[in-house]
């Protein structure tokens, strides 16, 4: 019987009961899960989520790997009591639902819905918006999530261009790398998809002189991670026209204050980081399928990378 601990915060233990029982049952798994924990050297599996139960996790000597319930490991892949394996979560659901965000507010802001739907003064305005081809999209990262957004933005017709912090190959999507690629990526982008982890390399990597690379009155939609941008060059940017519109899901500071420029600002939209939730039920059956993995003695799914930080 193994012992699995529930310490990704007690308020997520009534969603995820159910499910993670279902799963390991299903999986002929024989295992106690329980968001308590009466002696850490007897875990065998923590499920983890930042801002839960563990802070040291140095006392669960018996414990052959964290899951963790988020994609984003930011918040616990530089804790140095953690030494056991680290899996982040790469959930169905949750990229769909993050390719639903994308995809809708690309729509809204290719086909300028704004204008029809905020039009206090019932003003007839017949211009018509380019057709998906004429609209060139960039989107900065290129794992599950970013590829999956890509692929879906290529159906609908758009031209997407993909770029990473180190070379990949992705069948018919045009790829760039590096600092040399990034500026050949953004240049004459119109809409801009910000779709990396937070890593120190990647953090401001919207900045005031790759802003200026993107076409006059490009949008740029973030639901990657709030350090990706700095918010001073995007307000400026914003405020000078440089850009059309910026839809923002992540923020450096969550919730956004109330007094952040970024409500107020009429070329801003805020979300309040929804693009990409993790579903109970099918990430259970990820969590599942991973202990499964380890039991079996086969290679862990999503392992994270400490040195590259995701």
């Amino acid at each position: 019987m193994l012992t699995l601990y529930f310490a990704a915060g007690r308020a997520r233990w009534p969603a995820y009961e159910a499910p993670l029982r279902k799963a390991l049952a299903e999986a002929g798994i024989a295992a106690e899960v329980s968001p308590d924990c009466a002696d850490p050297a007897a875990v065998d599996y923590i499920i983890f989520a930042p801002g839960g139960e563990i802070e040291d996790f140095s006392p669960f000597t018996r414990c052959k790997a964290v899951l963790n319930l988020w994609a984003g490991v930011e918040k616990i892949v530089g804790n140095p009591t953690l030494t056991q394996p680290l899996c982040r979560m790469v959930d169905p659901a949750l990229t769909a639902g993050m390719v639903e965000w994308v995809l809708g507010h690309t729509l809204r802001h290719h086909l300028g819905m704004d204008r029809h739907i905020i039009n206090p003064t019932h003003e007839w305005d017949p211009t018509s918006p380019p057709i998906a081809t004429e609209r060139p999209v960039t989107i900065l990262g290129l794992g599950a999530l970013g590829q999956a957004c890509a692929g879906a933005l290529q159906t609908l017709g758009f031209p997407v261009t993909g770029w990473g912090r180190t070379p990949k190959e992705i069948a018919g999507l045009r790829c760039y790398h590096g600092a040399s690629g990034l500026k050949t990526a953004l240049t004459q982008a119109q809409i801009v998809v910000l779709l990396l982890p937070n890593t120190p390399e990647t953090q401001n990597i919207l900045n005031v002189e790759s802003l200026d690379w993107l076409a006059d009155g490009a949008f740029v939609l973030n639901p990657g991670r709030g350090h990706l941008i700095d918010d001073d060059a995007l307000l400026a940017a914003l405020d000078a026209g440089k850009l059309g519109h910026a839809t923002l899901d992540v923020f450096r500071t969550e919730p956004l204050p109330q007094d952040h420029r970024f409500w107020a600002h009429p070329r801003v939209t805020v979300t309040p980081h929804i693009a990409a939730e993790t579903r109970p039920v099918s990430a259970s059956r990820v969590v599942v399928e991973n202990i499964r993995r380890a039991q079996a003695g086969e290679p862990l799914l999503h392992l994270v990378d400490r040195l590259r930080g995701y």
